[in-house]
């Protein structure tokens, strides 16, 4: 197949959504450039049966890749996942069993398919598990991968080095993690890895390997993570829970894009969209000037719908969107339950009602105005549910229960 290897094309990937180029920008723009077809991947543990909006600036970034021709891996670490990367970890990861990774990689495909074209036949994307050859390894194979390393350079990761400064439990299985990464690299014989920062040890753990047992150079690109650019916080983690699931309603997916700090809309814009960038530094542009960001972030919530949903589906979220929560309007269809008429517990109400997880978060959402009684707020420790009259009790902007 023949490569496209336009020095601006390259220029362009290489510049959209990457932090640093292993072993330097100059050898990966000359490997681009060179017209040879290159093996390149991206892998992913199933730790959550949804691949979330942060993981999508890998998968744009090898499309770009793709469409130039380069032959094009998507590695789903259903054998790693059963370990837990400990990157960025304060503790040991709760280790998943094979029946939770089956159970959450039914649909990594479909919704990675959502982004890469996995129908394209001339030039076919490969969908791989690493359990294929990491379950096959022995403990002479795993003594090998091991002496490539020494254990000072293991403890050269900020949250080991973290964890025994506060005297908190390192496990050895946690070692074994960049080691089978690692070892991706060789099993596949690729040329290139991409992956987010917070991946670097990993991937570079890998370049390390394929060094020593092929004598062959593999290139690594890290891209940007989506972080709050004031709080320096991940804003999509599947750890944490507060990723956008592509797999999310068209609904659920524009509300929770409104959601985001207003200070990572141009950000999410370039890792998260196919908008160009003049476009995107068009819309930095206007944010300087003074246009609400709410007007920007609306484009940007329509655009990401789009990606997944398609256009029909990002304008009925949109207008819903606004409906409920510009016009302060209540949504079309709102959860129904039947209670006796009484006195309740507030606190007790929400927690029954599944509008809070616990006393403790309905104590603060009261101390905080966050739950409203018909549109009113409530602080109230008691509620009186009457015999004749509906309630419509709301958490925050998005959670709505009407009381019969």
């Amino acid at each position: 197949m023949k490569i496209k290897s336009d020095l601006k094309t390259v220029d362009q990937i290489l510049t959209r959504s990457i932090d640093s180029l292993y072993p330097s920008r100059k050898s990966v723009r000359d490997a681009l450039l060179s017209g040879k077809r290159l093996t390149i991947y991206v892998g992913i543990d199933a730790t959550a049966d949804y691949v979330h909006l942060g993981h999508s600036t890998n998968y744009l970034l090898l499309g770009r890749l793709h469409q130039l021709g380069h032959q094009i891996i998507v590695l789903v670490g259903d054998f790693t996942a059963m370990i837990g990367d400990p990157t960025d970890k304060s503790a040991a990861r709760v280790r998943l069993t094979k029946k939770q990774v089956l159970h959450n990689l039914k649909t990594f495909k479909d919704q990675i398919g959502k982004i890469l074209n996995f129908k394209d036949k001339k030039n076919p994307i490969q969908f791989k598990f690493n359990s294929q050859w990491l379950a096959k390894l022995n403990f002479e194979d795993l003594t090998d991968l091991a002496s490539n390393f020494s254990v000072q350079q293991m403890l050269e990761r900020d949250m080991f080095e973290k964890r025994i400064k506060d005297n908190k439990p390192l496990y050895v299985h946690e070692f074994f993690y960049p080691l089978m990464q690692g070892y991706d690299s060789v099993a596949m014989d690729v040329d290139m890895e991409i992956g987010g920062t917070d991946q670097t040890f990993n991937m570079l753990a890998g370049r390390t390997l394929l060094k020593r047992y092929k004598n062959k150079e593999k290139f690594v690109v890290t891209t940007t993570l989506l972080t709050n650019p004031v709080t320096g916080e991940k804003m999509m983690s599947k750890s944490l829970g507060t990723g956008i699931g592509l797999n999310e309603s068209s609904e659920n997916m524009f509300g929770k894009v409104m959601a985001l700090p207003d200070e990572g809309i141009i950000q999410t814009f370039t890792d998260c969209t196919r908008v160009s960038m003049e476009e995107i530094d068009a819309k930095q542009k206007a944010l300087k000037r003074g246009e609400n960001p709410r007007t920007i972030k609306m484009q940007l919530a329509a655009e990401i719908v789009t990606m997944y949903h398609g256009q029909k589906a990002a304008i009925a979220a949109q207008e819903k969107f606004v409906k409920q929560f510009s016009n302060k309007e209540l949504p079309d269809e709102i959860r129904e339950v039947s209670l006796a008429a009484g006195k309740y517990a507030t606190t007790d109400l929400l927690v029954k009602l599944s509008l809070a997880a616990s006393k403790s978060e309905a104590r603060r959402l009261l101390e905080q105005n966050g739950v409203k009684v018909n549109q009113k707020t409530f602080t109230d420790s008691v509620m009186d549910i009457g015999k004749k009259n509906n309630l419509i009790i709301q958490v925050g902007k998005r959670k709505f229960v009407k009381i019969k």
